[in-house]
């Protein structure tokens, strides 16, 4: 059944659809304002453009998590439609350049990624980059704020849920952890999603395990720490999503305990509240 608008109460208005949107950088999936929260997937493809061939590489490499978080699309689709929320999610590896990283990172554009040469951007000029950066990273960042803004013009602040995966082991050492929320300074959304993920009694949860959320420059500290806004990176363990059935599953588990906690009262609040967050 078609969603049109969410009514926020007797004396407001109707809150808007985000449409579906594809460009060459990103894909828009549609949801509602109401939602209270945005989707994203940094990580979603291995493809790269045109012109760009596979950056040298053999397509075996391109088939690990060197150039994209197996699994993770998937989830991000499977979570917007359960919670009825807006998402974007890139189209092309990592490789080509990070959008989870900052303008000025030096792991922007990958020369070398856990013990594998990438031969096209060993040797990549300041026009190159520069061509990269205008056209693959500004773009879907710049989208990210357009999104955002349509839900500050609504009266709601999102929740900014960014999805992630990660390798069952590191150079050889297994990672114990089925899922693990990532965060800096802001406890809103992340402390009550350790708690509900703690709380399923089957999961371990890795509390900024194998990574810490503090990192300055990522996707999520650009437009969510720096905007107020709650958030959190949720990384699921790459073998647990590896194929359709996991993905359904995480999917709908991730969205039924995310969907509780945006209902509760104490968040619903801050939502409500953008002044808190401009």
């Amino acid at each position: 059944m078609q969603k049109h608008f969410v009514q926020r109460g007797p004396d407001a208005g109707p809150v808007p659809i985000v449409a579906f949107d594809r460009t060459e950088t990103y894909t828009v999936l549609p949801g509602s304002i109401g939602a209270g929260a945005l989707v994203l997937c940094d990580h979603a493809c291995n493809a790269f453009p045109p012109g760009y061939g596979t950056l040298g590489l053999p397509e075996t490499e391109l088939q690990r998590h060197i150039a994209y978080d197996i699994g993770a699309l998937e989830v991000t689709r499977r979570m917007s439609e359960a919670l009825g929320a807006p998402a974007i999610h890139t189209h092309y590896s990592r490789l080509l350049i990070d959008p989870n990283r900052g303008a000025d990172d030096p792991t922007l554009i990958m020369r070398l990624s856990d013990g594998a040469v990438i031969p096209g951007n060993r040797f990549i000029d300041t026009a190159e980059r520069e061509r990269r950066a205008s056209t693959y990273y500004r773009p879907y960042h710049a989208r990210i704020e357009g999104l955002i803004a349509t839900f500050l013009e609504s009266g709601i602040a999102p929740v900014l849920i960014s999805m992630h995966s990660f390798t069952d082991n590191w150079k050889g050492v297994p990672r114990p952890w089925h899922v693990s929320v990532l965060w800096d300074k802001d406890p809103r959304f992340a402390v009550p999603l350790l708690q509900s993920l703690s709380a399923e009694g089957d999961l371990i949860v890795g509390d900024n395990e194998p990574y810490h959320g503090a990192l300055e420059g990522d996707c999520m500290w650009q437009h969510g720490t720096m905007r107020g806004l709650p958030h959190a990176i949720i990384e699921v363990r790459q073998d647990l999503i590896a194929d359709a059935a996991g993905q359904l599953a995480w999917g709908e588990r991730l969205s039924r305990i995310i969907a509780a906690i945006l209902a509760r009262d104490d968040l619903r609040a801050d939502l409500r509240q953008v002044r808190h967050f401009i």
